[in-house]
């Protein structure tokens, strides 16, 4: 049985707002749903949306230098577990032991979800129901109840405090809208003693029984950065797209290239957007009116194709330029033949936090921060993701690791949403 509450996982998806999650990208090939989208980011990402198209601020506030280097190690780290199985994959570090939560029996799992509002949102979903359909087969799982906050820290933070009062859930899944607002709730979740699993986007507190998430913000900064550094020159301009303010997987994308784009010379101005096609051309052409730029960096790949658009209509040559995984930007790549990288905040974590509870019901050990590896895609192997993907819609993330679940590909080219 797979529950949600009206209105929410379930709305009709012409009334999604593409805002983003952590990483994200493109289309859900709906006539009614505007190209764009966040990872997602990572897309997919929570927060207040604040003044698109304005300029943004300094990110010091959202720089840790142990962290930024941690994040940077682990680009080069090596991963447990098996390649083929990347959701599995973990970084070997503190496991949480979780022997006192195991017993007989199917669980009921409760599942506090930030949205679903971007199609690198939609994607995880999709496969995180197909993973949802194999571990009810198995007794593992007997319904995950869904509530969708809709990209509002109020809603989830109820939500969550619902799920506490309702008191018949064996695990708590949180995917927070955003970091320091949803941490409360979080404690609160932790206080009832039942598991919980903290995927995507993290919050402030240790309290969870596992963390689960890509290498994380500061990593894809360092690679997308250094990408457009290598490719450009000094003096060169590079135009930063960004999705949301207050996410701190976001926040660290932009901190971490802005710092590294000042070591290098490059000029960068970096605009929120709020993963609009329409938007994100209107800050472009106005850019490309007062000047040459050379480069874009998006901390997601909502609206990528918006992006290279914009230089289309104003008779431009095409930047050097990072975008995502979203197949619509890869097959824009590949047609226009530009200098391209396609970082990734692993789609396929959203398979993780169920198999989490798997083990957890086992009393197995988890890894208490399960961090995944994200490896962007390069202009060498952009042609096997696209062959490998042939048939997905544009709204589709290359890196999804559903290939093995019952429904593909179907249900991934049909965009079932659940």
């Amino acid at each position: 049985m797979r529950t949600t509450r009206a209105g929410g996982t379930v709305a009709a998806l012409s009334a999604l707002a593409l805002l983003a999650a952590c990483s994200t990208d493109s289309s859900l090939d709906d006539p009614a749903v505007t190209e764009s989208a966040e990872d997602d980011a990572a897309a997919e990402e929570g927060g207040d949306e604040g003044d698109a198209g304005g300029e943004e601020e300094s990110s010091d506030e959202w720089f840790v230098q142990a962290d930024y280097d941690t994040q940077d190690e682990q680009r080069s780290a090596t991963f447990e577990g098996d390649p083929e199985q990347p959701y599995l994959q973990y970084i070997d570090g503190e496991m949480t032991d979780t022997s006192e939560f195991a017993s007989e029996g199917a669980k009921k799992v409760c599942f506090a979800n930030a949205s679903i509002s971007n199609p690198w949102r939609q994607t995880g979903w999709i496969t995180m129901n197909e993973q949802l359909g194999v571990l009810q087969e198995s007794g593992v799982i007997s319904e995950m109840e869904t509530r969708d906050a809709q990209d509002d820290d109020n809603t989830q933070i109820a939500d969550i405090d619902y799920f506490i009062a309702e008191g018949n859930c064996d695990a708590f899944v949180i995917s927070p809208n955003s970091t320091a607002a949803i941490t409360p709730a979080v404690e609160r979740a932790c206080d009832t003693g039942k598991p919980v699993v903290v995927f995507d986007r993290g919050v402030e507190t240790d309290c969870p029984t596992t963390f689960i998430h890509p290498i994380g913000g500061y990593a894809w900064g360092i690679d997308t950065a250094e990408f457009l550094s290598e490719n450009l020159s000094e003096g060169d301009k590079v135009v930063a797209l960004r999705i949301l303010p207050g996410v701190d997987v976001l926040e660290n994308r932009w901190a971490a290239a802005e710092r590294i784009f000042e070591e290098n010379g490059i000029e960068a101005v970096d605009f929120f957007t709020g993963a609009d096609p329409a938007e994100i051309k209107s800050i472009l052409s106005d850019e490309l009116a007062t000047g040459e730029v050379q480069g874009v960096w998006m901390d997601a790949g909502d609206g990528a194709v918006a992006a290279i658009e914009a230089f289309e209509d104003a008779g431009q040559d095409y930047p050097v330029m990072t975008g995502e995984d979203e197949m619509s930007f890869l097959r824009k790549w590949e047609d226009t033949g530009l200098t391209g990288l396609a970082p990734v905040y692993s789609n396929f974590q959203w398979r993780t936090p169920l198999l989490a509870t798997e083990m957890i019901f086992a009393g197995e050990e988890v890894p208490t921060e399960w961090v995944l590896p994200q490896v962007p895609i390069t202009e060498e192997e952009r042609g096997d993701f696209l062959a490998a993907n042939e048939g997905m819609p544009d709204g589709h993330y290359a890196k999804f690791g559903g290939e093995d679940l019952p429904g593909y590909p179907q249900v991934w080219q049909d965009r079932v949403i659940p």
